[in-house]
């Protein structure tokens, strides 16, 4: 008896004494234990994500991949598998497990170090909200604490719904619906029961269970935990034997873009950023741009097709690099080190005959290149001068060679280049700046410059527009007369010359406006900013959106030496396609919380409402109803930003007529084969053609495009706008509006089409030979000939000191 009373009363010693510990323990720790109601509105990191306007993805951003699941969407084979792993007396114990403890506790003191901690699913909750690793006894018991009362406040759904979107799972992969897109590229809903258990036996170690990483262990691994789940009765004996003999078949599935527009990315990026800082990241934005998928893809294959064209047209720079006598492990290893740029793949030569090529790819197989996609490869000597053509494979690559080529739609390769020069392409929609398609060089991972938004580059006979809106709203007609004639500048002070000629280095003498702009004559520019005043036409031109500081004040600048770039020049060129409004480009149209509330939705200034560029009525807004979703109510409720309107509607109107004569009848006659009337545009080149540009629209799209080279040189003698830019441009604008109707500005109220003559410039009479029709303002309609009052005969020139814009 006393014997059992000895053990009685130790027990209940031990018992009590533990219990003190527990009660001092809980005192002491319980004031620093965080509010477990927290866990209810507990914020996942999730990534940025940027889609285009319907709804494609164009890029994710963030340092951690998840994808929140709740629990009614978790297959119940998944929840067997993780609970058989981790904890399958999960259902019966309240947050601790004691047997679980005691086990930890006897390797302790078997092995002199923490083996197994003894957590359940919830003491990990615990741990992976409110605590660190660190391995220690205050930290065990604030765990055992903080579980006891996640248990009080929150259902075992609850708790398992958050474990399984918070346990990292490796690869950057946060969560069960993160885990199985990066390794099964699927749902977690979507993957077999060898699959779940796969993942379900991450959690304990994530790098060595790794399926990618260790495909041994990690069998090992899920074989145990299937054998775990038929043991407990949670599947079959045929289910369980399936499941052993499904293969490893796990592979590194990163999510991929379904829209190619890394410099769209880029700018959505950057801008949500400077919305909110480091939170951009983490809080699970969705990003809807103004982006269309299809405007974007067209606007990438003309930039690619357009450089590349360029590019060949001048020659075989030679290969990247030269690995003779390798053997095809060290290709390999070099090829590994190469990243495809845009479509061109790397490649390195492993047989040359006289069908072309055999080369070996980054993926190991061997592939032919054939020789009629060599033919164009004339050795590069100069950006004006070639070799001899090839006549056999031979004469353009050899074994060990490391070159580019490009995969055709039928899977064959062609014999390629990387271009040197660079291009870039904007497209804006003129009637409130949203941006349609943008494209900032030619690869995003060969260099993140965006030359659409960065590069400042002269933009040539392509600013000459300006200068002639400028004169059409200071009094100049488009049948004012303008001498085309050589013209010297001294500076006396500088002691210097300047003695600007046109491109072809000849004169016209006396010639319209009109032809002047379709025939891009510099002269007839420098002469109209001449007579219009250096200050003048720089804060006239400064309404469209330029920076005063980037205009030159001199007479260089009817010719087009300010430095700007391609976006601020397709955003002026937006005025003349929308009938005079300021508008200004923008990317982001609406962004979303994770929980799908809109929290912003873009209200850009915008061309007024009423009738829109072709004179049709405008669409009927639509009406609301608790179907419709909540951005679009957002956007109805907001009041629409009306557009300033900085230009005369009749000076577009003018100006777009003379525009479209440079596509009819000027160097932008290649847009002709586009069989679309609406076109207007203009070509620029400058000097040493160090830069080609085509900007032009109709009232849908307003789109320019820039080639040259990132460090200024010439493109070639025989390179010019036309030649370089304006084929990108009719590839862009072709495809963008085919199956398009005719699209324009509508003809404004005071325009007048009168028949003028084409020697005076003067209204002209029924008799008058060779007269042609020219729009005018209503108050600017020019005296006929007959009231020139000197009895001059109707064709007869004027003379000099009567004509309107003769000399100056």
């Amino acid at each position: 008896m006393r014997l059992l009373k000895f053990f009685w009363w130790s027990f209940v010693a031990v018992f009590c004494g533990l219990l003190l510990g527990l009660s001092g323990a809980f005192l002491y720790l319980s004031p620093g234990l965080p509010s477990v109601e927290s866990l209810r509105s507990i914020q996942l990191q999730i990534p940025l994500r940027v889609y285009s306007s319907d709804g494609k993805l164009i890029a994710e951003f963030g340092e951690m991949r998840r994808s929140p699941i709740r629990f009614a969407d978790i297959p119940p084979h998944f929840i067997q598998a993780l609970l058989s792993a981790e904890d399958d007396n999960f259902a019966n114990h309240y947050g601790v497990d004691p047997s679980s403890l005691m086990r930890a506790a006897t390797q302790l003191l078997k092995s002199g170090h923490i083996q197994t901690g003894g957590s359940t699913i919830t003491m990990q909750v615990a741990k992976n909200f409110f605590l660190s690793s660190e391995r220690s006894f205050s930290r065990k018991t604030s765990e055992i604490l903080l579980a006891l009362q996640i248990e009080r406040e929150l259902t075992k759904d609850e708790i398992l719904e958050l474990y399984v979107n918070k346990i990292y799972l490796g690869n950057r992969a946060y969560g069960i619906e993160a885990a199985a897109q990066v390794y099964y590229g699927k749902s977690i809903r979507d993957v077999s029961l060898a699959q779940m258990a796969m993942i379900a036996g991450l959690p304990k170690a994530p790098s060595r269970f790794n399926p990618l990483a260790n495909p041994v262990r990690a069998k090992e691994r899920r074989d145990w935990i299937l054998g775990r789940m038929y043991k407990l009765g949670k599947i079959d004996e045929a289910s369980y034997q399936a499941a052993l003999a499904e293969p490893i078949n796990a592979s590194y599935h990163v999510p991929t873009p379904e829209v190619n527009a890394p410099y769209i990315a880029e700018m959505a990026r950057a801008e949500m950023v400077g919305r909110y800082g480091s939170d951009a990241y983490t809080e699970g934005f969705r990003v809807t741009t103004t982006v269309p998928s299809n405007l974007q893809e067209i606007a990438n294959k003309a930039v690619l097709d357009g450089l590349l064209t360029y590019d060949q047209r001048h020659g075989y720079r030679g290969p990247e690099s030269r690995l003779p006598g390798k053997t095809r492990e060290a290709w390999m290893t070099e090829l590994a080190k190469q990243r495809p740029l845009n479509t061109l793949e790397p490649v390195i030569v492993t047989q040359v005959d006289k069908s072309g090529l055999r080369v070996l790819t980054r993926n190991g197989t061997d592939e032919h290149v054939a020789w009629e996609t060599m033919k164009w490869a004339r050795p590069f000597l100069n950006t004006n001068s070639q070799g001899r053509a090839p006549q056999q494979p031979g004469d353009v690559a050899q074994v060990g060679d490391l070159i580019r080529v490009q995969r055709l739609p039928d899977n064959s390769l062609k014999f390629s280049q990387v271009p040197a020069a660079q291009s870039a392409l904007v497209s804006l929609d003129p009637t409130n700046g949203a941006i349609r398609a943008l494209v900032g060089g030619f690869a995003f991972e060969q260099s993140n410059y965006n030359r659409a938004m960065q590069a400042k580059r002269q933009p040539g006979s392509s600013f000459k527009p300006f200068i002639y809106s400028a004169a059409l709203d200071n009094g100049f007609t488009a049948s004012s007369l303008v001498n085309d004639a050589p013209i010297v500048f001294v500076d006396e002070y500088l002691d210097k010359v300047w003695r600007p000629k046109n491109d072809t280095n000849t004169f016209l003498g006396p010639i319209r406006m009109r032809e002047a702009l379709y025939k891009s004559r510099n002269m007839v520019s420098i002469r109209l900013l001449q007579a219009l005043g250096i200050d003048t036409a720089i804060d006239y031109i400064s309404k469209f959106g330029f920076n005063k500081d980037d205009l030159p004040r001199n007479l260089s600048l009817a010719l087009g030496t300010a430095t700007l770039t391609p976006m601020e020049i397709a955003t002026g060129w937006s005025t003349f396609a929308n009938g005079g409004y300021k508008v200004s480009p923008y990317l982001i149209d609406r962004i979303e919380s994770r929980s799908g509330e809109t929290l912003f939705v873009a209200n850009p200034a915008s061309v007024p409402l009423g009738e829109d560029q072709a004179g049709l009525p405008a669409p009927e807004s639509p009406i609301i109803t608790e179907n419709t979703p909540v951005a679009q109510t957002v956007a109805q409720n907001q009041a629409p930003a009306v557009a300033e309107r900085i230009i005369d509607g009749r000076t577009t109107y003018i100006l777009n007529s003379m525009l479209e004569d440079v596509i009819k009848l000027g160097t932008g006659r290649r847009a002709l084969s586009l069989g679309r009337s609406d076109l207007a545009g203009k070509t620029g080149t400058t000097n040493e053609s160090k830069d080609a540009w085509f900007s032009g629209y109709n009232a849908d799209y307003m789109t320019t495009v820039w080639t040259g080279f990132d460090q200024p040189e010439t493109l070639g003698r025989r390179e010019f706008g036309g030649t370089v830019a304006l084929p990108i441009w009719m590839n862009f604008m072709g495809a963008a509006l085919k199956d398009k109707p005719a699209h324009t500005q509508a003809e404004p109220e005071g325009i007048l089409s009168l028949r003028v003559d084409p020697i005076s410039g003067r209204a002209a009479t029924p008799s008058t030979a060779g007269a042609y029709f020219e729009l005018f303002k209503a108050e600017e309609t020019p005296p006929s000939v007959n009231e020139l009052g000197n009895g001059t005969a109707p064709g007869t020139p004027l003379p000099a000191d009567e004509a309107p814009i003769d000399l100056f």
